[in-house]
């Protein structure tokens, strides 16, 4: 199979190279997850607007609250190069049919990406089954960049709240 065809997942799903790129990381993350409270490996694999990969791993801990799940764990990869625009996500977790990211997930993934494909897989990558859907289906009606500023830009005729103006004394670099 040549570079630019399409891979087709045991289920019939056909996914580009890209994408199926996407999950085969996404399995390769899957396998570095430390989940030793759950068992419940996840991994995920996000692509940068510039086509670079970042991948991450659920890191659960003994205080769960303090755990953090494979999709934020991407992002977060991504975000510490600068990287400020997703273009697509591959989730592999235990379950098939294949598990969806959680809420607090989505909503991390919608301030990075806008409408973008979001591949879910099992435990057996592009052998098992597959499904793409698109970022707005996971998240209908995410609350996202633009909606915080249209608030704000608003602020004054809508809200007897004002914003805190910046000066130096807000400034933690002031005086530095």
């Amino acid at each position: 199979m040549s570079e630019s065809s399409p891979t087709p997942s045991s289920a019939g799903t056909t996914l580009t190279p890209e994408l199926a790129e996407l999950v085969s990381s996404a399995v390769a993350a899957r396998a570095r997850a430390y989940a030793p409270y759950s068992q419940f490996l996840v991994g995920a694999a996000v692509r940068a607007g510039d086509g670079r990969v970042f991948t991450g791993a659920n890191v659960e801990n003994a205080s769960y609250g303090l755990s953090i799940c494979a999709e934020r764990s991407a992002v977060v990869s991504a975000i510490n190069t600068g990287v400020r625009e997703l273009s697509a996500i591959a989730v592999c977790t235990e379950l098939s049919p294949p598990a969806a990211p959680c809420g607090m997930c989505r909503q991390t993934l919608a301030e990075f990406a806008s409408d973008c494909p979001v591949v879910l897989c099992g435990p057996h990558g592009l052998a098992g089954e597959v499904r793409v859907m698109r970022l707005r289906e996971l998240l209908p009606h995410a609350f996202v960049p633009a909606t915080l500023h249209a608030f704000t830009e608003n602020l004054g005729s809508q809200s007897d709240t004002q914003p805190v103006p910046k000066t130096d004394a807000h400034d933690d670099s002031a005086g530095r």
